[in-house]
């Protein structure tokens, strides 16, 4: 009876356990995400059709609100929670080609139908792709067990970075590697941080473990004057930095104070929010300083078309659609430029918002000139006392002058450019670059506010003093505004005044000239640059007027100014509306439309200004989705040769997926709110992980299990950037200069590179030490890039370059064996080996003690000895090669020299020196 009993009672038990884990799975039950299961299989099997760039049937999936709508058919193509009735799931299901779909493509399996009519059915729930959402507060993983508890730290990690990675090592069943030894983490570290070996002191102190832990060593590098230089060269690539205007004539520009504004940021430490502000909008800033107006050198390093013939508001277009699709893939890391033609076929971004967002670049100043209006001058010795003495004069006698007057002084502006002239008659825009006047001349500067400007500003060069220039309004023979006895500029630009009467109103101001003396229908008699409106000096009957005047002239004619492309905006009158172009076709107007941002994104910020000072605010907003996480994903691929999502340029739907999205989003929510922006703060943290400072010694379960390293189970072992192997061989050679800062140098390269039919500009070999400066001085030509950092993946600028693709050719090799560069760095770096003593063991190995901060093991020593001994044979049988060899140092043209210069360059070509491990 008893044992009846516990069999019924065990089958109730069963049945109970039974009925519990029925309905645990039946209410658990796994339910269909849109962006990981649904949006994938949209994107790979029906968006090419039924998305951005096409609807046909009307249908598109790219919105849900778009999508539930009925198609051509009369029908819905998806009925939320019925996928018997959503004509979609019908047709892919059919039989006849003409009508299944995909329309002419292989047909959707049955778990891929299946999918899609769960996702239906549980209501065709759009979901936001994980790069859109905001950025959240992440859970750390707890990596430790009982054993860790007891002793009170994880089982292995430094930081919680390595909490992320140890989770996902575990899931694998992988372990991380041993941790590197002190000699490659000095290299290792220097290498990042400042993009060439450490200082010698750090060395001794770090290697030797007198007073220097790693963590003080990480400290010393974070605070060298040589960090900025390593990290501005990172920011170029996306702010498209060159030397040079591009296209086909490619002239010179000068932009170098940006660059040097990106050193002293990034060794400031600017937040990364400010740093972007200023770089946006820092002409908008109260009361700019100058290096707020450099900052906006960024985006003045869009191309200039300076070949004759051209359309110059052709170009200045081609600017503004450059600005807007460098600002997404920079500092946004996505890609929005095939918005320009139509909605995004894979993003949530439709293609008016395109224009929407450029409308906020449309009102800047610049407009194609050939001298790249506007340009920040600024002022130097004298001049800037001058500068100071008269803005002080202005706030405390003409206070609402104070500002237009400086601004005037500092960037030449707002000044309408001659280029704006059009209706032209015995006239032309010469070269397609200033407005030239001859006789009979007519030609027209349209809709110019001339209410409350008195007075005409105007630079020109003229041939004749006996032109005459007059201004009539609206018409050519309309009332006349004033007339002007031109002088003779003696072939020179020349920046003169003309008093102009109380006007009224907007009208559209017609030039007429007039000069017997010109003896040909083709003879110029007078060549414009700019004309600015305004008004006389203000405050005539102050105290200090004259000096305050006398320094207003002498800073409008100063010569020893330093000019820098920047950005500054149209004054309200000069105001541009932006219209929708159609099919992107900006000769094919649509609607107008005013500043705004993609409608799926963070709003804007309430305070925020319609202009670039509001889009600043929208971009460093902690609700945008997508700064924080860029930067941080760009910052880690500078550490580990790939970011936590590989497509730097794309963290969208078609980018590869992260591989540690709660690490990425954890590290991006610190830089926000723990760290406040500091990327100093969030480099440290990455490279204070053990995940950082593992071993990257490949063993051959890794290399089975995870051969790129995308688990982080090893160090990183990645090949140098061309200017990192450039710096680190002027380095170790001792040829490196330390001097920062100034105008692009010029150190070797072979004849024949540049092409320059336009100019005649050729390379000018720098002299002394500017020839041995690091790489980011080198002078950047677009249309012929310093030839050494192409080969290494350097690439021209023309545009954002968000993501550098190594390649391995063996042109590689023959430029550190050949190069002149590399072949005199060599011939000093075997002087610096012979001071380890007369023994070439020592030698060697002084040498490689010098490149790696550890002594040569004895098979590598062995092969280097061999290789010395026979260059020295051959160097005692060939005088003139051994002289060429051993270069010009005095003291040091012999055989043994020659032979150990071999040596040296052969050790500048080893993997590892050009690899960091």
């Amino acid at each position: 009876m008893k044992r009846m009993f516990n069999k019924k009672f065990l089958l109730v038990i069963t049945l109970l356990i039974a009925a519990v884990s029925v309905f645990t799975f039946s209410t658990t039950r796994h339910k269909i995400d849109y962006n990981t299961e649904v949006k994938p299989l949209l994107n790979k099997k029906c968006i090419t059709c039924h998305g951005g760039v096409k609807r046909q049937a009307g249908f598109s999936l790219l919105f849900r609100e778009d999508a539930l709508v009925k198609n051509e058919s009369g029908k819905p193509a998806i009925v939320p929670g019925d996928p018997e009735n959503s004509e979609m799931i019908r047709r892919l299901g059919l039989k006849d080609p003409e009508e299944r779909m995909p329309y002419k493509h292989p047909p959707l399996n049955k778990d891929e139908i299946s999918l899609l009519r769960q996702w239906i059915k549980e209501g065709a729930k759009w979901g936001n792709h994980w790069a859109y959402v905001p950025v959240e507060k992440v859970t750390v993983p707890d990596n430790g067990n009982w054993l860790s508890n007891i002793f009170g730290k994880p089982l292995w990690g430094n930081n919680n970075i390595d909490k992320f990675i140890y989770e996902k090592l575990a899931t694998e069943k992988m372990e991380p590697s041993p941790a590197a030894d002190k000699a490659t983490l000095l290299r290792r570290v220097s290498l990042d941080l400042l993009g060439m070996p450490a200082p010698g002191t750090l060395e001794s102190k770090f290697i030797s473990g007198n007073g220097m832990g790693y963590e003080q060593l990480v400290d010393s590098l974070l605070n060298d004057s040589h960090f900025g230089e390593k990290w501005a060269a990172m920011w170029m690539d996306l702010a498209r930095y060159a030397d040079t205007k591009g296209y086909e004539r490619d002239d010179s520009r000068s932009i170098w104070r940006y660059r040097d504004w990106l050193i002293d940021a990034f060794n400031k430490d600017m937040p990364y929010n400010e740093f972007l502000t200023e770089q946006l909008a820092g002409d908008l800033l109260p009361d700019p300083s100058d290096a707020q107006y450099i900052a906006t050198a960024f985006h003045r390093n869009t191309m200039t078309n300076d070949e004759g013939g051209t359309d110059n508001e052709e170009f200045r277009v081609a600017a503004i659609i450059d600005r807007v699709n460098t600002t997404w893939e920079s500092i946004m890391g996505t890609t929005f430029s095939c918005v320009q033609c139509h909605s995004h076929p894979y993003d949530p971004f439709r293609h008016d918002e395109y224009y929407k967002f450029m409308a906020f670049f449309n009102n800047t100043r610049d407009e194609d000139t050939y001298a790249d209006y506007p340009l920040l001058r600024e002022f130097h010795k004298e001049d800037s006392s001058k500068f100071i003495q008269l803005k002080k004069w202005l706030q405390q006698q003409a206070p609402e002058s104070e500002k237009e007057v400086t601004t005037f002084l500092k960037t030449g502006g707002p000044a309408i450019n001659s280029i704006a002239a059009d209706s032209l008659n015995n006239s032309a825009l010469t070269d397609t670059k200033w407005l030239v006047l001859r006789n009979n001349a007519v030609a027209r500067i349209k809709d110019v506010d001339l209410s409350n400007h008195t007075k005409l500003m105007y630079r020109f060069i003229s041939w004749s003093n006996t032109g005459k220039w007059r201004i009539h309004l609206d018409k050519a023979d309309g009332p006349l505004l004033c007339q002007i006895n031109v002088a003779d500029a003696k072939g020179g630009w020349k920046i003169a005044t003309a008093q102009l009467p109380p006007t009224l109103g907007r009208h559209d101001l017609y030039f007429t000239y007039t000069n017997a003396a010109l003896k040909t229908a083709e003879a110029t008699g007078i060549q414009f640059d700019w004309f600015y409106f305004t008004n006389p000096f203000p405050a005539k009957d102050k105290t200090g007027y004259d000096s305050a005047f006398k320094y207003f002239n002498d800073l409008l004619y100063a010569k020893q100014v330093t000019v820098t492309p920047v950005m500054t905006d149209n004054p309200a009158w000069m105001y541009r509306p932006t219209h929708i172009f159609e099919r992107g076709n900006w000769l094919v107007k649509g609607d107008e439309v005013t500043p705004g941002v993609p409608h799926t994104l963070n709003a804007m910020p309430a305070n925020a200004p319609g202009n670039r000072l509001g889009l600043a605010m929208w971009v460093t907003d902690k609700r945008n989705p997508l700064t924080a996480r860029a930067i941080v994903n760009r910052v880690w691929e500078q550490f580990f040769g790939q970011g936590i999502a590989e497509t730097l340029e794309d963290l969208g739907t078609q980018g590869i997926q992260p591989t540690h999205q709660q690490l990425l989003d954890h590290l991006a929510g610190k830089l926000m709110n723990d760290y406040n922006w500091s990327l100093k703060k969030l480099m440290k943290e990455i490279v204070m992980s053990a995940t950082y400072r593992q071993s990257s010694k490949l063993s051959p379960q890794l290399a089975e299990k995870d051969p790129y390293n995308k688990l982080y189970a090893r160090g990183p072992r990645v090949r140098l950037s061309a200017e990192q192997i450039r710096d680190q061989a002027l380095s170790v050679s001792g040829l490196l200069s330390n001097k920062m800062m100034g105008p692009g140098v010029f150190p070797y390269q072979p004849e024949g590179i540049w092409m320059s039919p336009w100019n005649g500009a050729s390379w000018q070999k720098s002299s002394g030490e500017d020839q041995y400066r690091r790489a980011v001085y080198t002078y950047w030509k677009r249309s012929a890039p310093y030839p050494s950092f192409l080969t290494f993946d350097g690439p021209p600028r023309e545009v954002c370059n968000a993501r550098r693709i190594r390649t391995n050719t063996p042109l590689q090799s023959l430029v550190t064996l050949n190069d002149s560069a590399y072949t005199e760095a060599a011939q000093h770096f075997a002087y610096k080996m012979q001071e380890g003593g007369k023994d070439i063991k020592k030698q060697i190995d002084n040498g490689y003690r010098r490149m790696f901060y550890t002594g040569i093991t004895p098979q590598k020593l062995a092969v280097l000895e061999k290789l010395y001994y026979q260059a020295m044979d051959r160097f005692k049988k060939d005088s003139i090669k051994m002289i060429q060899m051993a270069g010009k140092k005095e003291g040091r043209q012999n055989a043994e020299t020659a032979a150990l210069v071999v040596v040296a360059g052969a050790m500048m070509n080893l993997d590892e020196f050009i690899t960091k491990n």
